[in-house]
């Protein structure tokens, strides 16, 4: 696929006008975004500095926030991804509802992209429990039979990373307070996408959509 093709990306990552510095920003989260989609870059810091290098602009260009990065994949998707990602989007959706039912006593809320719909082939399943303690979460799955593995995540904690054949369920635990304190909106102020057990069932059963 064409860089050409790639120009038609809507600017949904900036304001509508702006100077050199807001339209180079754009330009660079949809370079990222076609970086990430099309070649699975899990790092989307490093999927910026290649946006940076393949656009031969300065290296102390200023960087697209995360939330623009994901902004510039819906975009993506809504332009190349077709039935194609509409498909594996549901089928990581049905994964996701799979194992919030698994997982119900500890309150489960799907995340990140399979939640707001920017997801690619390579993005996890993210959900959020609830429990006071992460061991709860760790003794259920084992005693479900389940095998994970910690992975890192913010400051001192980790998050439990569960592999099936649809894909990587990766688990971040909170505790009640957490929960209560958590910011609901992003930087800008766009409030993020998160669907409980009964919100992903309409909308997979098409009755609502993020």
């Amino acid at each position: 696929m064409g860089h050409r093709a790639h120009d038609g990306l809507r600017g949904r990552t900036g304001p509508e006008s702006g100077g050199r510095d807001t339209q180079d920003r754009v330009r660079i989260a949809q370079a990222a975004a076609r970086l990430i989609a099309e070649h699975g870059i899990a790092d989307w810091s490093l999927a910026k500095r290649k946006a940076v290098r393949q656009l031969m602009l300065p290296d102390r260009q200023a960087l697209p926030g995360d939330d623009e990065i994901e902004a510039a994949l819906i975009d993506y998707h809504a332009l190349f991804g077709g039935n194609a990602h509409a498909a594996r989007l549901r089928e990581q959706r049905c994964e996701a509802q799979r194992w919030m039912r698994r997982l119900e006593q500890f309150t489960p809320t799907l995340v990140g992209g399979v939640a707001a719909g920017w997801a690619t082939t390579h993005s996890d399943i993210r959900l959020e429990l609830v429990a006071d303690d992460e061991k709860s979460v760790e003794l259920a799955l084992l005693n479900a039979g389940v095998s994970y593995r910690a992975m890192p995540a913010a400051g001192n904690t980790h998050d439990l990373y569960i592999d099936t054949p649809r894909g990587g369920i990766r688990i971040a635990v909170r505790t009640p307070e957490e929960v209560r304190q958590r910011s609901r909106r992003d930087r800008r102020g766009n409030a993020e996408v998160r669907l409980r057990i009964e919100e992903l069932d309409a909308l997979l059963d098409g009755g609502a959509s993020p």
